[in-house]
Parts: structure tokens; C-alpha cells; sequence
């Protein structure tokens, strides 16, 4: 079983609550989690094993107490068959038809303001934010933060999902190991990779590493066995 080190326990005074505009807080995302594993009548246990972590972990994740790092949550999302940008929104369904027509101009947009990005803070230093104006179940477009010793997951413990990733580095240094291979990139550099080999991101030195992400067809990925 993977280790859980990676992931973080939320020690924040509100417990699960980010004051900061945009940012999507842990107690919605467990919410979202939760909801749509008992959709799908998966158990706790079995979705653990499934992904190879401790029930314990699940469970602080779905109730809001751990951010997961970003391998837990890549093969979350990919067992239960959801988008990022199910993530990145509400869990409240009811919610969010409720503020439909008030949220109609901003979905119909075609520019995504760089001071209203949705934006997911996991473990370890990572930040995700949404580049796309409206939902795109086609395409995970994403500006990508890894603060100074951030990694997407342990040496030891890399991790493929569907599809096939994009990135651009626009500042810093990322490692990046795909399968037995490493590489070192730096501003201006780019790659591009099946995301079904095993795959590792790292920042490397002291500042952090900003890039530009693309992911497509992720949910296209013959290895998962529930969720869609």
C-alpha cells in the first residue's frame, strides 16, 4: 500500500474553510467525493483498494481533514469517473440550479480573468487553477504551482491515469521522471507523454515551479474498473 505522507492534515483555525477568492476549501471537495463514490455504491474500503491507500486516509479526505497529494487525487478522480472541473465545482447540486440564471453571463464568457480562477490547494505545496472559462469535459487546461519541495507524489510511488498531458514551464524548475527516464526542465521548456506511464513531478530548488498544463482524454483509460 502507497504511503500516506504525502498527504497533508488541514490544521487551518476554521478546520476546512479558505478565505481566499476562488479557492476551492477541503470540506467541498471530501463532500464531492463522498457523493459521488455513494452513487456509485462503492465502499470506503473498496475505493482504498482500488487506489491503494488506507481506508483512514479516505475517510479524513471525504470529511475534510487532509488535502490529498496530487497522485491521490488524479486516481480518485479517474476511479470515480470525474472531471477536474467536477472538482472544481459546487457539490451542492441543488445550489447550483438555484443560481443558474445568476451565473449565466460568467458561464457563457469566453476570457477567464486571472483574479477569479477556481483553484484547488493540495498537499505538499501543489496549487491547481482552472484556465478554462466554463466546464470542459474534454480537456483539463491548468496553471500548475509547485512551491519549493512540492511533489506529486513519493519516489517510490508513481502514477499513471488516462489520457495524455501537455506542459509549458513559464518559471523555475520541475522535475518530471516518466517511467525509468528523468528529465530537468526549465522556463520555456515543454513535454508531452501518455499519461498511462508511470509519471512523477517534483520542484526543483528554491523557487517555486510555475507551468502550463493541458490533460486530454483522461477519463479514456481501459485500466479502471469502476466509475463510469
Amino acid at each position: 500500500m502507497k504511503n500516506s505522507e504525502n498527504e497533508t492534515r488541514s490544521t487551518s483555525p476554521e478546520g476546512t474553510r479558505s478565505s481566499e477568492t476562488g479557492t476551492i476549501n477541503l470540506e467541498s471537495l471530501g463532500t464531492r467525493l463522498r457523493e459521488e463514490r455513494q452513487r456509485l455504491d462503492v465502499s470506503l474500503r473498496e475505493i482504498a483498494r482500488r487506489i491503494d491507500v488506507s481506508p483512514s486516509l479516505i475517510s479524513q479526505i471525504e470529511r475534510g481533514l487532509a488535502m490529498p497529494s496530487v497522485s491521490t487525487l488524479w486516481l480518485l478522480a479517474t476511479e470515480l469517473g470525474l472531471t477536474l472541473d467536477a472538482l472544481f465545482g459546487s457539490s451542492d447540486r441543488t445550489a447550483v440550479a438555484s443560481q443558474k440564471e445568476q451565473n449565466d453571463a460568467s458561464v457563457k464568457s469566453l476570457v477567464q480573468r486571472a483574479g477569479n480562477r477556481k483553484r484547488i490547494r493540495l498537499a505538499g505545496g501543489v496549487i491547481w487553477e482552472r484556465l478554462t472559462p466554463q466546464p470542459d469535459d474534454e480537456v483539463e487546461f491548468l496553471h500548475v504551482v509547485y512551491q519549493p519541495g512540492a511533489e506529486s507524489c513519493p519516489p517510490d510511488s508513481l502514477f499513471r491515469h488516462g489520457g495524455r498531458e501537455y506542459a509549458y514551464v513559464l518559471s523555475g524548475r520541475l522535475g518530471l521522471q516518466i517511467g525509468f527516464e528523468s528529465y530537468e526542465l526549465e522556463a520555456g521548456d515543454s513535454t508531452a507523454f501518455a499519461a498511462q506511464m508511470p509519471h512523477r513531478l517534483w520542484a526543483i530548488g528554491c523557487e517555486p515551479a510555475v507551468a502550463i498544463w493541458v490533460v486530454i482524454n483522461r477519463t479514456d483509460d481501459s485500466r479502471v474498473t469502476g466509475g463510469r
